[in-house]
């Protein structure tokens, strides 16, 4: 029997364009659930293909399913955006058009949930499939399997950051308490691309509550023409990463001044931030791949309200570090120094990766 509860327990945000090969799949792991106090809000951008077609089908049949449309931005964030504030559930959960959800999974995380109600995010994990090698691929869960506690959220990033080189981002990695998500005014950037990486180091930073699940609910596609493999292409994420690194510049800069922040904070955001921006803009191959002008307009904008966000988090960092950073400052400003710019980061990533080599040993 179909559910018509009003406020129902979840709202499940389905993100959709050009994905009718495996949009069916999605619903239908959706419409199987045992579990049935749910709804699911489908939003799909124009898509040259059925898509539309299909998910109207869904939502003829099961009053569950509704149906939003707006213009192709080539992002998954306005999809979310809008239906985050059409969602009438407690809990949240984010679904791309070509991923499912496991069977019987609603179920077993209303167990979860209720047993320990309120939290603001519950991680769980993700089971990868890789279209292109038809592998599946390790399980990701950013929380130690026999951690059953709760956290805060600075308690979280530490967490995350310490434990893990570069923590998977996904924002289909956790349900969201819808009304945390609404007091905290949390969206995706729109027409960004990889927002995930955006959106979730500012969503767990704010959390007063972080309860992990480790429950694998979520079933991951990697497949040949998805946003995120179609724009891996060399420099093609530069501007994205640009627009992400800045703000994550500013979230650090405001909150670094928030009553007892934690300086070892600065310090685990600074390493992964920081780290993007050297590679993407400045290791040897990315400079090889990528023309200069590129780098260097994406740069720009980057910094377009000035250095002192980036200021503010490289007082974390080495002395290395620090002197990486001024350089980076000298490439955007200063013409005449964009060669020695270059040359500093090729001795700066020759230097780290013979480090590395020497910190890992001989082969056994």
């Amino acid at each position: 029997m179909k559910n018509s509860n009003a406020h129902p327990f979840f709202s499940i945000i389905v993100a959709c364009c050009d994905v009718e090969p495996y949009v069916r799949e999605s619903l239908d792991s959706v419409s199987n659930q045992q579990f049935a106090d749910w709804e699911c809000l489908i939003g799909v951008e124009a898509s040259k293909d059925k898509t539309e077609e299909i998910v109207r089908e869904y939502a003829a049949k099961d009053p569950r399913f509704r149906v939003f449309t707006g213009p192709r931005s080539g992002s998954c964030s306005a999809s979310r955006n809008t239906g985050t504030d059409m969602a009438q559930g407690e809990y949240v959960i984010f679904l791309d058009g070509d991923d499912t959800i496991a069977e019987g999974s609603l179920q077993r995380l209303h167990d979860k949930i209720a047993a320990r109600p309120g939290a603001d995010l519950y991680p769980c994990a993700i089971q990868v499939h890789n279209d292109i090698s038809g592998k599946d691929e390790n399980l990701r869960d950013n929380y130690p399997a026999d951690f059953n506690g709760e956290l805060t959220g600075p308690e979280a990033v530490l967490s995350t950051l310490q434990r893990l080189k570069d923590p998977c981002p996904m924002l289909q990695l956790t349900v969201f308490r819808r009304q945390y998500l609404v007091a905290e005014n949390l969206k995706c950037i729109h027409g960004l691309r990889r927002q995930d990486s955006e959106f979730t180091p500012r969503a767990l930073y704010l959390a007063k509550r972080v309860v992990p699940l480790h429950e694998p609910f979520y079933l991951y596609r990697i497949q040949g023409n998805s946003v995120s493999v179609s724009g891996a292409k060399a420099g093609g994420f530069l501007k994205d990463f640009a627009v992400i690194i800045r703000s994550l510049l500013n979230f650090h800069a405001i909150h670094s001044k928030d009553p007892g922040f934690d300086p070892r904070l600065s310090s685990c955001w600074a390493r992964q931030w920081l780290d993007w921006l050297f590679y993407f803009w400045f290791d040897p191959r990315s400079m090889r791949k990528v023309p200069r002008p590129q780098r260097l307009q994406t740069l720009q904008l980057l910094f377009e309200n000035g250095f002192g966000d980036l200021k503010a988090l490289s007082a974390a960092v080495s002395r290395a570090k620090r002197i990486a950073c001024w350089w980076v400052r000298m490439f955007v400003l200063h013409p005449w120094l964009r060669w020695a710019s270059e040359l500093f980061f090729t001795v700066y990533f020759s230097a780290s990766r013979l480090k590395n080599s020497r910190s890992a040993g001989p082969a056994s």
